[in-house]
């Protein structure tokens, strides 16, 4: 199945059980159930490496190697969680080897390159600034690991208790994540309204 790239518009995401049952099909062979396993969760592993590497070129890249990745693995689902979760945590595995295999690779330069020092210089406070845009950005300054917890719970919607699963840690220190992530957004978000209001005073 040729996976497109970029997020998939969905109106809205099929059930978790129905996805996992796409999942265990498709583990027998079947292809219609392959392609509507992966269809359904491809928004979700695209925005969730997205999110994690902050690069449009990556997540596509990575997304593809997620699914390459889960077809190879789809004989040892088992269906012990759900399909979506069992999906991020081979993206999240592929996300980490690709830091890995980054950090191998000799630096041509320790500077930014221009273009994303340039989207970081544009003003956030101009008329008609999406708001998402903002979010996103926002997001993108928090540490990896809570980065990871806001965006698996607060962005994709996953229980804390499948979030854990994904991160490999214990469900307590999924919510202590979200918690200081949303503290720390909450404050981004109050700076930048202050710094607005100044602007306009």
């Amino acid at each position: 199945m040729a996976v497109t790239h970029g997020p998939r518009k969905t109106a809205s995401a099929p059930p978790d059980a129905t996805v996992t049952g796409w999942a265990l099909a498709a583990r027998g062979g079947d292809p219609e159930a392959v392609d509507r396993f992966f269809r359904a969760v491809h928004q979700d592993v695209w925005r969730f490496v997205a999110h994690l590497t902050a690069d449009a070129q990556s997540a596509d890249d990575l997304t593809q190697e997620t699914f390459l990745r889960a077809l190879v693995g789809l004989r040892r689902f088992e269906g012990r969680s759900s399909a979506r979760t069992w999906l991020l945590s081979i993206a999240r595995r592929a996300v980490v080897d690709s830091f890995r295999r980054s950090a191998t690779l000799p630096r041509l330069s320790p500077a930014d390159d221009w273009q994303s020092a340039a989207e970081r210089a544009q003003p956030r406070n101009v008329p008609g600034f999406d708001d998402g845009v903002a979010l996103s950005a926002l997001v993108a300054t928090l540490p990896d690991e809570r980065r990871e917890a806001f965006v698996l719970t607060q962005l994709l919607g996953l229980p804390y208790a499948e979030a854990a699963v994904v991160s490999r840690c214990p469900v307590g220190t999924v919510r202590s994540r979200v918690s200081r992530a949303r503290t720390a957004l909450l404050q981004d978000l109050h700076a930048a309204e202050r710094l607005g209001l100044s602007a306009d005073g």
